[in-house]
C-alpha cells in the first residue's frame, strides 16, 4: 500500500499543475498580507476608549433578547448565552475586544483561503482515477499484483493527503508572514472559548490550528464525493462541476432547509461545519458534535462502498 501511496504522489508532483496550485496559495496571501500592511498604515488603528459601557449595552440587549425567547428550543439561545458570557469574561478581567493587527489576526484573515485548499483538492481527488481511464493508463495500473481494493485505496488516500498538505501550507506561509508583517501582537492574546457552559482562555496558535483543521472537514467530504463520483462514472468533468456547485451553494440550501424542516439536519453540509459547536450554535436545536461525526462517518463509508464496489466490478479490458 505504501509503494501504490508512494506512486502517486510521484504523478501527482509531477504534474505542472500541482506546483500551480501551491504557488498560487503562497502567491494570494502574500498579496493578502500586502493589502493588510497597506490599510495599516493607510487608516491608524484606535481602540475605543469606552468600549466596556458599549459592550454592556450589548449584553443588556442579548439577555433581554433571551428573555424573550423564555423556555422556547431556539437554537439562539446557545449564541446569546455565550456571547454574553464571554463579553462578561472580558468586562471582569479588562480583556479590550480592540486588537491591533498580529500574526494571529492576519492568520484568521488568511483562513478564507482555505475555500481555494478545497477547490484544488476537489480537482486533484476527480482526476486520479477519471484520468487513468482517459490516458488509458489504467489497464497498466491493474496488471500489477496489488488487488483493486488496494488500488482505489491508495488513490484516495493520496489525493486526501495532497489536501492536508496544500492546508498546512497555507496555514505555515500564513503565520510566516504574519510575523515578518505584524509581529505576535500586544497585550492579551488569548482566544476565549465558551466551553461547558464557562469561558476559558486558550492559546491562539492551538485555536487557528483547529480552526483550520475543521474548516478542512467540508473540503474532505467534498473530496470524497467527487473521488466517488469520478470513479462511478470516469468523468473528472462531472465530479469537478457537481463539487464545486456544492462547494458554493451547499450550505447556503442547506441553511434554508433547516429553517423549515428538522429533517434537514441530516443533510451532508448542515454537519461538516464542527465549529459550530465551538463558536456558533448548530442550525437544527438538538444537534450536537457527536450527532454530526456520526453523520459525517455515514456519509463517508456510502461514498467509499460506492467507489470501491464500481472499481472493483469495473469490466476495463474494453
Amino acid at each position: 500500500m505504501l509503494k501504490l501511496i508512494q506512486n502517486e504522489w510521484i504523478k501527482i508532483i509531477k504534474r505542472p499543475g500541482t506546483l500551480v496550485m501551491i504557488g498560487l496559495i503562497v502567491l494570494l496571501v502574500g498579496a493578502v498580507g500586502a493589502f493588510e500592511k497597506y490599510q495599516e498604515g493607510k487608516h491608524v488603528q484606535t481602540a475605543d476608549p469606552k468600549w466596556k459601557e458599549t459592550m454592556q449595552q450589548d449584553i443588556n440587549g442579548s439577555k433581554k433578547q433571551l428573555k424573550e425567547i423564555g423556555k422556547k428550543d431556539d437554537p439562539i439561545k446557545k449564541f446569546l448565552k455565550r456571547d454574553i458570557a464571554i463579553k462578561e469574561y472580558r468586562i471582569k478581567h479588562d480583556i479590550d475586544p480592540f486588537e491591533k493587527n498580529s500574526v494571529w489576526t492576519f492568520v484568521t484573515t488568511a483562513s478564507n483561503l482555505i475555500i481555494l485548499v478545497g477547490l484544488f483538492t476537489i480537482i486533484i481527488a476527480a482526476n486520479i482515477v477519471a484520468s487513468e481511464f482517459n490516458w488509458g493508463t489504467i489497464k497498466l495500473l491493474l496488471i500489477r499484483p496489488f488487488s483493486r481494493t488496494k488500488i482505489i485505496l491508495s488513490k484516495y488516500i493520496t489525493s486526501i493527503l495532497f489536501g492536508i498538505l496544500l492546508l498546512f501550507t497555507l496555514l505555515f506561509v500564513s503565520i510566516l508572514l504574519g510575523l515578518m508583517l505584524f509581529g505576535t501582537g500586544e497585550g492579551n492574546v488569548s482566544h476565549l472559548a465558551y466551553v461547558h457552559g464557562h469561558v476559558e482562555e486558550q492559546s491562539r496558535f492551538l485555536y487557528s490550528a483547529k480552526f483550520y483543521l475543521m474548516s478542512f472537514i467540508e473540503t474532505f467530504m467534498l473530496a470524497t464525493m467527487a473521488f466517488m463520483v469520478s470513479t462511478v462514472f470516469r468523468n473528472n468533468t462531472i465530479a469537478i462541476g457537481l463539487s464545486i456547485l456544492l462547494l458554493t451553494v451547499g450550505s447556503v440550501i442547506t441553511n434554508i432547509l433547516t429553517n423549515f424542516f428538522d429533517w434537514g439536519k441530516y443533510i451532508l453540509f448542515a454537519n461538516t461545519n464542527l465549529m459550530q459547536y465551538i463558536d456558533g450554535t448548530p442550525p437544527v436545536a438538538g444537534m450536537t458534535m457527536t450527532f454530526s461525526i456520526l453523520v459525517l462517518l455515514g456519509y463517508l463509508v456510502v461514498f467509499l462502498t460506492l467507489a470501491l464496489l464500481v472499481f472493483s466490478k469495473r469490466d476495463v479490458t474494453a
